[in-house]
């Protein structure tokens, strides 16, 4: 088995016929056809199937498929890596949660904004976008505040970054002096997270526990919407003090209460590679040592 027969595979499980892979790859049918018996019998399974007039993989082909991708995937990053070596200037290709809070990604990249050598790639997107996106190679970390699942099979590392408080945050004018927790909960609108996160369900808890039933003024799922809601008086917002910390400085928005027991979590998804990027251990140093 060699490279050469693996691309020749790949080429052909991904046309799924002999003829459109050997016209792509500039090969007679026959020769092509031969390779990948050559391939199949080094391999001691047969790869493909005949379904009329295309070929469909084998569960042994599935499997041959799977590696061969990781296989390319590696070595395109090994040349993208070593192309690097010596140039003036490196990228670090950031997925962030479309939802994440701003304050938080600056935060995250501050160490490398403004260096000469720095490209910063920033992409935002979904959570399940953005893993392809990682285990594809064409991110190098995940910013997100949803840890995803691992098991013995997923190639995640997950890096726990910071822990952020979270508060009832509002306009001075809606906020009031004085009062209490429960007395704001009780009285004030409330701009709250959507139900299916987590942060939304440990307030609902919360709530529940101090025996109040909120009015709720608004839901949203993203953090830059929580604060324009906020900022536009539609209520008070359970949100983490970071997310509006230029509003908090400018005293346009206040801090009325903390919510002892809630916080917000915020995390770096990489995954194990052969070449990582030296920008990605260097950031994350910093994080570590905050």
């Amino acid at each position: 088995m060699n490279l050469h027969h693996l691309r020749l595979f790949r080429a052909v499980a991904l046309d799924g016929t002999l003829t459109g892979a050997a016209r792509r790859l500039n090969l007679s049918q026959s020769a092509l056809s031969t390779q990948l018996r050559q391939l199949e019998a080094s391999l001691g399974h047969d790869l493909f199937e005949r379904r009329g007039r295309g070929l469909i993989l084998t569960e042994a082909g599935r499997i041959a498929l799977d590696h061969a991708e990781a296989i390319f995937r590696t070595a395109d990053d090994l040349t993208a890596i070593l192309r690097e070596t010596g140039r003036s200037r490196h990228a670090l290709r950031v997925g962030a949660l479309a939802t994440l809070s701003r304050n938080f990604q600056m935060l995250f990249l501050r160490p490398l904004i403004g260096r000469p050598d720095v490209e910063v790639v920033l992409r935002s997107g979904t959570q399940a976008e953005l893993l392809r996106n990682l285990e594809g190679l064409s991110l190098d970390v995940v910013l997100t505040n949803l840890a995803p699942a691992r098991d013995a099979a997923s190639p995640w590392l997950i890096h726990r970054l910071a822990e952020q408080p979270v508060s009832l945050i509002g306009r001075p004018d809606l906020v009031g002096k004085g009062r209490s927790l429960a007395q704001l909960l009780r009285s004030e609108p409330l701009v709250l997270p959507v139900p299916e996160t987590a942060l939304r369900a440990d307030f609902d808890t919360m709530a529940a526990r101090m025996g109040i039933v909120p009015l709720i003024s608004a839901e949203a799922d993203d953090m830059a919407m929580l604060r324009l809601l906020a900022r536009e008086g539609a209520g008070i917002a359970v949100i983490p003090p970071i997310v509006v910390r230029d509003e908090l400085d400018a005293g346009s928005l206040v801090e009325a209460a903390r919510l002892a027991g809630i916080s917000e979590t915020f995390y770096a998804v990489t995954q194990h590679r052969r070449f990582p990027n030296p920008l990605l251990a260097d950031v994350l140093s910093l994080c570590d040592n905050r």
